[in-house]
């Protein structure tokens, strides 16, 4: 990693329509362009644990605060951000933006959660840009998968999701289980006008989160990131817009991978993932020639051993792009 955690060179780019969007590299000026996206939507860059991911004297290693968090500006819970005009088409068109702007042709894509879901739609928009995909906790953010993890995966977490569920119910805005989505509910609560009201939301989304992703993952545990009630007023935002409108991925990015052929994939998923099954990634590399399917028997949504495969995948990039492996 870059001495002291802190890269090389940074910025804040303006966009064509004026919001700012926040960069960093590191390692070799002259290296491989490997740009990183984050999940979520909206947990920004973080604390740069992405940077120890890739070779840093092979790589220049870039990572993006998508639009409307993180670092970039001005965020999604600000009444200054135009949320209308936050859609995955145009984190596409952001990205390309900061690529233009860094002066890269083209670029190996990392993507982890709700980053893969980016990374796969960048790639597919922009192929002739991309040199390879590296994919950790493979989702589409199909409508399929959103009504996974709000709804269908309580039947693992019931206490949890009668909780979730009924705080929706609570609030007196019309939500009926079964009659409407739960994330939609959830999205209408982090717009409403009173502070009080986006707090208690948030809260209780979070508990949900916590708890969905607890197996494979150590167990339920409090993710300290909430404690920052800027951040998780944020991230939650992001994440209910997102998936309320199924990722902005139409028509859906598993019937667009003919789009992906001649582009390495390698695409690394944990077998405990309850959040968000084998299935989408085995789906993928079923329509995607030229993908590599990892299976991680013993972890969930991440882990150490999966974070591991996520650098050898990324070394061996680098080697195919050395002409050095086939």
């Amino acid at each position: 990693m870059h001495e002291n955690n802190l890269p090389s060179a940074s910025g804040l780019l303006t966009m064509s329509d004026g919001q700012g969007i926040y960069w960093e590299e590191f390692g070799n000026r002259n290296g491989n362009p490997l740009l990183y996206l984050h999940g979520g939507p909206g947990a920004g860059l973080g604390s740069r644990g992405y940077v120890t991911q890739a070779d840093a004297s092979r790589f220049r290693i870039i990572g993006v605060d998508q639009r409307g968090c993180g670092r970039s500006v001005p965020v999604a819970a600000d009444p200054q951000h135009d949320l209308e005009s936050n859609t995955t088409g145009r984190l596409v068109a952001d990205i390309e933006e900061v690529r233009g702007h860094l002066g890269v042709d083209s670029w190996v894509i990392n993507g982890v959660s709700w980053g893969s879901t980016l990374a796969i739609a960048s790639a597919q928009a922009h192929p002739e840009r991309c040199l390879g995909v590296v994919a950790m906790a493979v989702t589409t953010t199909s409508r399929a998968e959103v009504e996974w993890i709000t709804e269908t995966v309580g039947a693992i977490y019931p206490e949890e999701w009668e909780r979730f569920v009924a705080h929706a119910e609570q609030s007196k805005r019309g939500y009926r289980r079964g009659e409407s989505r739960l994330v939609e509910a959830y999205r209408q609560l982090m717009l409403d006008p009173e502070e009080k009201v986006r707090d208690a939301a948030s809260l209780a989304w979070s508990r949900w989160e916590d708890a969905h992703i607890a197996i494979g993952t150590g167990g339920c545990r409090r993710d300290p990131r909430w404690e920052d009630k800027a951040f998780r007023h944020n991230f939650v935002t992001l994440t209910t817009h997102y998936w309320a409108h199924d990722g902005f991925c139409e028509p859906p990015l598993l019937e667009q991978m003919e789009r992906l052929v001649g582009i390495p994939g390698v695409l690394i998923h944990g077998r405990l993932d309850v959040s968000g099954p084998l299935q989408t990634a085995w789906e993928m590399h079923r329509r995607w020639p030229g993908s590599r399917l990892i299976v991680d028997e013993g972890e969930g949504h991440g882990g150490q051993s999966m974070v591991e495969a996520w650098r050898q995948a990324n070394d061996e990039m680098a080697l195919r792009l050395r002409g050095e492996t086939d």
